[in-house]
């Protein structure tokens, strides 16, 4: 074949591929839910955080606080802006302080205050509290709440609507200033939202954080004021944001980065167009795998971690190009090649084998991708690069400086004795450094700086949000049964608030009274003889009209015929999400939460818990829990990784001699690692293990190549020359993720560094024949 007809083969296939990652961009969602790589719940303390973690009511709300101009103006400011967000889908609702009246119940649920208002559990619709109920409706009509209350009183004289209003308010509340919400200093106005979109859902929560600015950006006129969004959907989008950038340049220096090293490595243009072709093969091809396997969502960690694999994908292109040159058919290099490439490949692929059983979505995905990936690389190389690479390119074997290291390579000696006293040293290190071993933070997972978590916690102490450790927890057959619970600990809490335990709490039962309850305050209701008879009394005492309450008669009947609300009548209701968040039902059972603000005294809580059948969860003890089983079932599967891949280098080098060459370099290599990041005081955490599979990969690789070249002077200086490539490009690589701020992404690369720095020293060291085995001269072995 000619140079010009494999050219436009390569192009050809280029243009298959760009067509292909164009679909497939336009199919996939990436996901962002980190609880995909969390293993499958055991207890129920772990079922219950896997839920707070993305739908409870403390991961989808939302601070804002505006500063930056006179307390009047913010007030202003924040006023438009609840306003311009109130009926916004995107949120469940949106407080600074102004949200009494109206705008607190739902039209839908108005007729319905009678069963969900505590204030008729002690008394009845009688003349004489009427009747003082519309003594009370002149004087406030003679006030300046006028305008707030002319609007109820046909309909609800007593008032019920505000009422219901005020029990549905936050127990605790910042100041208010010009009827808005102030930090104590009164310098910031401060809002509270909560967003429909659950903590977890990047996409929704994104959406969210723009409508705010976007909406504030509308409202702020000529105003220097300024704002700033805290929560955890905030904090979702600064990671997406800041992952997205540090991608951009980080792939942006890879991809420089790699083509100059190519191209000074072989001294071909072409040679950089035809490395990619089998790396973006591998890529495409395990996205479209995990889109086949696991739908079109596929889990952002995934993505970052599985595209890595450039660090072993590119050896086998590599590895080709340094072995091809003149004479030599290329159809005939790649045959010579295939059983060292094909032992890494099927060692590498055996051991994220493993993850498939480890019962953890994020894990199954990540090995369904790398399997995929790489062989198909190998594929690609061994079938279709040979036809579109140059049989005669410039032999670099032939290059003196390569000739000339090599030879300071041959002069080093073997140390047997010093690898056994530095494994020794490594062992103690790992063994005795001081320092907890492993991570088990699940927020230290998070590039979130402390400087913001800080102030998260600063303004949920300032509005009273919900604590984000501490939940009670009671569980039930029913919703029925959880909500009569959670109304029986109601006095028991009241209590806990009045002793400076906590400073308030929040339940479904507070939204939603239990049937039970409901019926009893319907059976309260006086008939409508009764009432009228009652209204007819009170109104002869008043200035009113016979005639005008015929509203509030209409609305007490229907409350006392109305069958009682259920969680499933809220459906596409305000109240929806909040009683939702707070009630979890699920297949013969319901579980009721009840949030925390200001937790003072935990062992109070917890013993008035116990002594009513309520459990005090502390979701960082079950979430260091969680993360303990997860890094059970990864130890296991690293466990099953090493016999993988011992196994498959005995059965392709069938001598015991050969086998140690190769393993022993990646067992030491993975002892060294691990030596280093506890000598540094970094604790381990679930990302460096499996980061620790992918350099054990790598180090297969270089030691199975240097033990495959055998006593060939010719054959040693391509495979050293192919190695340094290969290990130069994936430190460029990982180095550049071991600066990235994002803990996932820094672990990994700093744990892939650290291994392709020990495998390369010590393949050379250990997997190259022995000296003994070949003439020392390489010139004589020539």
């Amino acid at each position: 074949m000619s140079a010009a007809a494999r050219l436009a083969w390569a192009l050809a296939w280029l243009l298959a591929l760009l067509g292909f990652g164009a679909w497939l961009s336009q199919s996939l969602t990436v996901s962002g839910d980190l609880r995909r790589f969390l293993p499958d719940a055991r207890t129920p303390e772990q079922r219950l955080l896997l839920d707070e973690l993305g739908e409870g009511p403390g991961s989808r709300l939302l601070m804002l606080a505006l500063s930056g101009d006179t307390p009047q103006a913010l007030a202003e400011r924040s006023h438009a802006l609840r306003e311009a967000l109130a009926d916004d889908a995107r949120f469940v609702f949106v407080a600074n302080g102004a949200d009494a009246g109206l705008d607190a119940i739902p039209d839908a649920l108005r007729p319905y205050r009678y069963l969900l208002s505590p204030r008729l559990d002690g008394g009845t619709l009688d003349a004489d509290a009427l009747a003082e109920a519309l003594d009370a409706r002149l004087q406030d009509l003679g006030s300046p709440a006028a305008d707030l209350v002319e609007p109820l009183v046909p309909s609800d004289p007593t008032l019920e609507t505000l009422a219901l209003a005020e029990a549905w308010r936050p127990a605790t509340l910042p100041q208010s200033l010009h009827e808005a919400w102030f930090d104590r200093a009164g310098r910031q106005a401060l809002l509270l939202l909560e967003t429909r979109a659950a903590g977890f859902d990047p996409d929704g929560q994104r959406e969210a954080v723009a409508a705010i600015r976007d909406a504030f950006d509308a409202v702020r006129g000529g105003s220097p004021a300024v704002l700033e969004i805290i929560g955890p959907g905030a904090f979702a989008d600064e990671i997406g944001t800041r992952t997205a950038r540090e991608a951009g340049w980080i792939g942006s220096v890879d991809t420089v980065g790699l083509v100059l090293l190519l191209l000074l490595a072989y001294r071909s243009w072409r040679i950089p167009l035809l490395g990619v072709l089998p790396l973006a093969s591998a890529g495409l091809a395990g996205l479209a795998a995990l889109m086949l396997l696991f739908g079109d969502r596929v889990h952002g960690i995934t993505l970052a971690f599985g595209f890595t694999l450039i660090g072993v994908v590119q050896d086998y292109p590599i590895h080709f190009f340094s072995h091809q040159h003149a004479g030599l058919s290329p159809w005939r290099n790649v045959r010579r090649l295939w059983p060292a490439l094909a032992t890494g490949v099927a060692a590498t692929c055996i051991a994220y084998l493993t993850f498939l059983f480890s019962g953890v979505d994020g894990l199954r995905q990540l090995a369904v991708f790398t399997i995929v990936a790489l062989a198909t690389a190998a594929l690609c190389t061994r079938w279709l690069l040979p036809a579109l690479v140059d049989p005669a390119p410039r032999d670099v074997a032939a290059s003196p400086r390569l000739l000339a290291l090599w030879r300071r390579i041959e002069r080093l000696p073997r140390p047997r004795i010093g690898l056994a006293v530095l494994a020794l040293a490594a062992l103690a290190v790992v063994a005795l450094r001081p320092g907890a071993f492993w991570e088990n933070d699940l927020s230290r997972l998070t590039p979130v700086p402390a400087p913001l978590l800080e102030r998260d916690a600063q303004l949920r102490a300032e509005l009273g949000a919900p604590d984000v450790r501490y939940v009670l927890t009671l569980q039930a057959a029913d919703a029925e049964a959880a909500l009569v619970a959670s109304e029986a600990l109601r006095p028991t809490l009241d209590t806990l608030v009045a002793d400076g335990a906590i400073d308030g709490y929040d339940l479904a039962a507070r939204y939603l009274p239990s049937v039970a309850r409901q019926r009893a305050r319907q059976r309260a209701l006086p008939a409508p003889d009764a009432l009228r008879a009652a209204l007819d009394a009170a109104v002869v005492r008043s200035p009113f009209r016979p005639d005008a309450f015929e509203p509030f008669l209409e609305d007490v009947e229907r409350a006392r015929q109305a069958p009682p609300l259920r969680p499933g009548d809220l459906a596409g209701r305000p109240l929806a999400p909040r009683v939702g968040a707070l009630l979890l039902e699920g297949e013969g059972h319901a579980t009721a939460l009840v949030s925390l603000t200001g937790l003072r005294d935990v062992a109070a809580v917890e013993r008035a818990a116990r002594a009513h059948g309520a459990r005090l969860l502390d979701m960082k003890q079950a979430s260091e829990s969680l993360v303990a089983d997860y890094r059970a079932r990864i130890l296991a599967a690293l466990a099953l990784a090493a016999l993988a891949l011992s196994a498959t280098v005995w059965f392709a080098l069938r001598a015991l001699r050969r086998v140690l060459r190769v393993l022993l370099p990646m067992a030491l290599t993975t002892l060294l690692v691990l030596a280093v990041l506890r000598g540094f005081g970094i604790e381990l955490n679930l990302f460096h293990l499996v980061s620790l599979i992918l350099a054990a990969g790598l180090g297969l690789d270089y030691a199975l190549f240097f033990e495959h070249a055998g006593e060939d002077r010719d054959d040693q200086l391509r495979t050293l020359h192919a190695v340094l490539v290969c290990s130069a490009m994936t430190l460029l690589v990982f180095s550049l993720l071991a600066l990235s701020s994002v803990p996932v992404l820094r672990a990994i690369g700093g744990t892939v560094a650290l291994g392709v720095v020990f495998n390369f020293v010590l393949a050379l060291l250990v997997a190259r024949a022995p000296l003994g085995e070949y003439d020392a001269d390489p010139e004589a072995a020539a």
